[in-house]
């Protein structure tokens, strides 16, 4: 009986409490029962966030509130500014494409990230929105919110922020740093399956959405806003996502939103000593707190690794997309995850490597891990 480990850069890890109240005989969701659990749910977001704007909450993927996020704020052959450095700040161009926006893409290496000058050098009048991501999850780097906030908060622009895996992990103050549209997911920090996504919404885009006139219906913001009013939902929610995301920002408030964040970057700490007791390079020039990209040593198949570390010892981690498949291996230290899972990881790692034939001193990324955690 083989069991698994999960350390992919989403979905994450569920805890026990979360996994428990899915199980549990479901109820009509158009009652007060409902309204009252997604009032805390909204309310328990906005502390996640540190914000008092609005949050609306979809049944979707992250992607569908990345989409909602364009579409509720924007009219055709309107200019945003999109960064790309990895597959999905592409698909923020994408998405802009789709419904005939003026898409100007910022072409970042992967693994790099983009330099905020860069961002006030292509931020002229006609620029609309400015979106990209808190981590880019395709090559695990960090991007400086912060910096560039303050850049987008000088123009009329909004700033949209794409936070799906870095929440909780990198760090992100929305109303300190006047983010306009923050996008979460479920299924990374927050250790919920996937299903659910949420947008926090700012005073300055509530006001651009007010001339919007590109098509929207299922993920209408005004829609959505007007039943937020009563705590409900324009559409039928996914009740058991619900329940569970409660359970979870139950223990987050529980345990402090900044102690949960000192806890991931601790955790991605050891990923990254780990990776350098076994001689391995970190791919990123800008490493996230959320998923480190561990680049895998020359003479192997790298291909084989995640699949080895999978079929052989029930243990999940990510591989690299596009031109990096084969090249790297992502690990996760977001979701319900502690010291001895990474741990693990990398005593998986050792044997992967060991199995690929590669030459290291055994124990040399364990005792790595834990030397750091021991710190």
């Amino acid at each position: 009986m083989k069991k698994e480990y999960l350390y992919s850069p989403g979905p994450t890890t569920v805890p026990p409490q979360a996994l428990s109240v899915m199980g549990n005989p479901i109820f009509h969701h158009r009652t007060d029962r409902y309204r009252m659990m997604f009032k805390t749910v909204v309310e328990d977001l906005k502390y996640v966030l540190a914000t008092d704007n609005d949050v609306l909450v979809f049944t979707a993927s992250g992607t569908g509130a990345m989409e909602a996020s364009l579409i509720n704020m924007l009219s055709p052959a309107d200019r945003i500014l999109t960064v790309n450095a990895g597959k999905f700040g592409e698909r923020f161009g994408q998405i802009g494409r789709a419904y005939g926006l003026d898409v100007d893409e910022i072409i970042v290496e992967w693994g790099h990230a983009v330099d905020p000058e860069e961002i006030r050098k292509r931020l002229t009048p006609e620029v609309k929105a400015v979106c990209l991501q808190l981590c880019e999850t395709s090559t695990a780097t960090a991007m400086d919110i912060r910096t560039i906030a303050e850049i987008v908060n000088k123009s009329d622009a909004i700033l949209v922020v794409d936070t799906i895996s870095g929440l909780l992990c990198d760090q992100l103050l929305v109303d300190d740093w006047k983010v306009d549209i923050a996008i979460g997911g479920s299924q990374k920090g927050l250790m919920v399956p996937p299903g659910l996504s949420f947008a926090s919404v700012s005073d300055k885009a509530w006001k651009m959405a007010e001339t919007s006139t590109l098509p929207k219906f299922y993920f209408s913001f005004g829609k959505t806003r007007k039943s937020l009013e009563k705590y409900d939902n324009p559409f039928t929610p996914n009740l058991n996502l619900v329940r569970a995301l409660k359970e979870t920002l139950s223990l987050i408030k529980e345990t402090g939103r900044d102690q949960i964040t000192e806890h991931y970057i601790r955790l991605a700490r050891a990923v990254r000593a780990g990776a350098a007791g076994l001689g391995l390079e970190i791919f990123s020039k800008s490493p996230s707190n959320a998923v480190t990209a561990i680049t895998l040593p020359a003479g192997i198949d790298g291909a084989k690794v995640p699949a080895i570390l999978s079929d052989k010892y029930g243990v999940t981690f990510a591989g690299g997309q596009e031109q990096l498949k084969g090249k790297i291996v992502r690990i996760s230290s977001m979701g319900y995850i502690n010291e001895f899972d990474i741990v693990t990881a990398f005593s998986a790692l050792e044997m992967a490597l060991k199995d690929l034939g590669h030459s290291f001193t055994e124990g040399s990324g364990v005792k790595a891990v834990q030397t750091e955690l021991l710190k």
